[in-house]
């Protein structure tokens, strides 16, 4: 496991976004969850994982100095 398990509105409150939106990432399986019974669980280090992944990199313009 990676890191403590948070509910979905512990992600929606890190993500700072409204808990609709960790449930829709949950619902077409975007982001990796645990089920423990009825109950839905982010770890911490996926919730991380996922951020990282949707980084992007700023673009560079050839021939500008900065």
């Amino acid at each position: 496991m990676n890191g403590r398990l948070l509910t979905v509105e512990q992600a929606a409150e890190l993500l700072n976004t409204k808990v609709r939106f960790v449930r829709r990432l949950i619902e077409e399986r975007r982001i990796t969850f645990h089920k423990i019974g009825s109950h839905v669980r982010i770890a911490e280090g996926d919730l991380v994982a996922f951020v990282a992944a949707g980084r992007v990199q700023p673009a560079t313009v050839a021939g500008r100095n900065r």
